[in-house]
């Protein structure tokens, strides 16, 4: 085929299903590519990775084909190799940057390998989920300050109330109980409401962008809520237990 610069190609699965109608074979079928019929002669199986289906279809034709009769081009821009699974990519990356060089007579190329790219990948979405950690927990500290707040204030415009139901009998356990749940409650509505708001925006994003598909699980949703939980609890505390130590007699005389 690279010699007789054939007019072939082969695609991935997710060209044929782009291409094809749903229980077409499109071995045989041909395709046009800058208004060239190519015809198919494989197909490759499709390939999960962590980064979803990208939607991009893929066609690989001889380089001769495609120098000659396509893009009229007089060199190759670039190469990928493939390496068995014994052979380490280091020792293939300098054998081949050894070769190309004898071959040119100087390094006018560069390399890259998918260790390098896996690591550069790992690093920067290492930084990225630090980045969002970070924002997230300065984000609870002040939603759970703001909380604490409203409770402060809500303690002092409810002093007489407080007084009143510590005079019928209310013990200061019973005060403490019922802020905390308050408190735990209004950071629930929270929760819940930031929940609803992150399908939404999935939805939409799921939606405008087709290459990715943005999901939750079911662990990262239950989370949400035991962390909306603990902040209601944790800065809840403070001004429930403010509301249990005043004293009934001033309780009943603030105005």
């Amino acid at each position: 085929d690279v010699r007789r610069n054939a007019q072939v190609v082969v695609i991935d699965a997710t060209t044929a299903e782009k291409l094809f109608p749903a229980g077409t074979d499109p071995l045989g079928q041909t395709v046009l590519f800058r208004k060239r019929p190519l015809q198919v002669i494989g197909v490759l199986k499709k390939e999960e990775n962590n980064f979803g289906d990208s939607g991009v279809l893929m066609m690989w034709s001889p380089y001769t084909t495609v120098m000659n009769q396509i893009t009229g081009e007089r060199h190759i821009n670039n190469i990928t190799i493939k390496i068995k699974d014994n052979v380490s990519t280091q020792v293939a990356e300098k054998s081949l940057t050894e070769l190309l060089e004898s071959r040119h007579g100087t390094k006018d190329f560069f390399t890259s390998n998918s260790d390098s790219i896996k690591k550069t990948i790992e690093s920067t979405m290492g930084a990225m989920t630090l980045l969002i950690s970070s924002i997230a927990v300065i984000s609870l500290v002040v939603g759970g300050i703001g909380v604490m707040n409203i409770m402060l204030v809500s303690v002092t415009e409810r002093t007489k109330e407080i007084g009143v139901r510590m005079a019928i009998g209310a013990r200061r356990s019973n005060i403490l109980q019922q802020f905390l749940v308050e408190a735990v409650l209004l950071c629930l509505l929270g929760g819940l409401l930031g929940i609803l708001l992150s399908f939404g925006i999935a939805a939409l994003f799921n939606r405008v962008v087709t290459e990715f598909a943005m999901s939750f699980s079911t662990f990262s949703i239950v989370g949400a809520v035991l962390c909306s939980t603990s902040i209601g609890v944790l800065f809840g505390y403070m001004p429930a237990k403010n509301a249990a130590k005043l004293n009934p007699i001033d309780a009943l005389a603030h105005d």
